[in-house]
């Protein structure tokens, strides 16, 4: 009896997940959303944030304008319009202060990761409660490696599964012990969280998103563009149902 309650358990919780690539199943393709409107998207920066996480995404996002009708509208958010360095020393003007500034409506939030992620950034009341305010009205929130900690700080994983850039996992797993958190995959889509392990993969979340909105044939143009073989079923990513 114990053995068929196990069973049954297990099969509950495989039903609660999709995770991609899985061997031998058949991939179903994403029916599009389609959105009726133009998607603002803003991306979060602070000094040190990382090249990478930054504008892979904002050139997937961006370039949506040229695949679809109702493309995304791109844009910066800093704490002032003073310019901000990124940790590989590129110095960006923002386009908008989060403290200043009256802000479009946003749709998508955008959390790279930055050099202090992990530590006085969490600290930043500022920082998190406009994370925080902003990550409960949009559609979406995407994270790239470290910026899982302060979407976590912000109350905005709560509930919901995650993760972080590979190296970095245990320590995800010390500072929020409550959260249940995946390794081994490119991302992990909850619900309207997108948490990605960032680096060279920082494309992976972009594009998925952009499946998910547009399409199929929308995302293949992306990956033309930008010369990326896109095929969501060669990536390994978790979707909770």
């Amino acid at each position: 009896m114990k053995r068929v309650f196990a069973i049954v358990g297990l099969l509950m919780v495989m039903m609660s997940c999709e995770r991609g690539k899985v061997e031998d199943t058949p991939q179903v393709e994403i029916k599009p959303i389609m959105p009726e409107k133009v998607l603002n998207v803003a991306f979060l920066i602070v000094d040190g944030v990382y090249n990478s996480e930054l504008v892979a995404p904002m050139d997937i996002l961006h370039h949506t304008v040229f695949h679809t009708e109702k493309g995304m509208k791109v844009f910066t958010v800093a704490p002032t319009k003073d310019p901000i360095t990124s940790f590989e020393g590129l110095r960006i003007l923002p386009d908008y202060s989060y403290l200043h500034d009256v802000l479009p409506q946003i749709n998508v939030l955008i959390v790279p990761s930055a050099e202090n992620s992990m530590g006085k950034d969490l600290e930043n009341r500022e920082l998190i409660r406009f994370v925080k305010s902003t990550g409960t009205s949009v559609d979406y929130v995407m994270s790239l490696c470290d910026g899982a900690f302060v979407l976590a700080q912000a109350d905005l994983v709560d509930g919901k599964e995650s993760t972080t850039f590979p190296s970095d996992i245990q320590k995800y797993k010390d500072v929020f012990p409550h959260l249940k958190v995946h390794e081994g995959v490119s991302f992990v889509h909850d619900g309207k969280l997108i948490t990605s392990v960032g680096g060279a993969k920082s494309y992976d979340p972009a594009l998925y998103l952009s499946e998910l909105l547009y399409g199929k044939k929308a995302v293949e143009g992306l990956g033309k563009g930008l010369v990326i073989d896109w095929k969501l079923s060669d990536v390994d990513y978790v979707k909770i149902q």
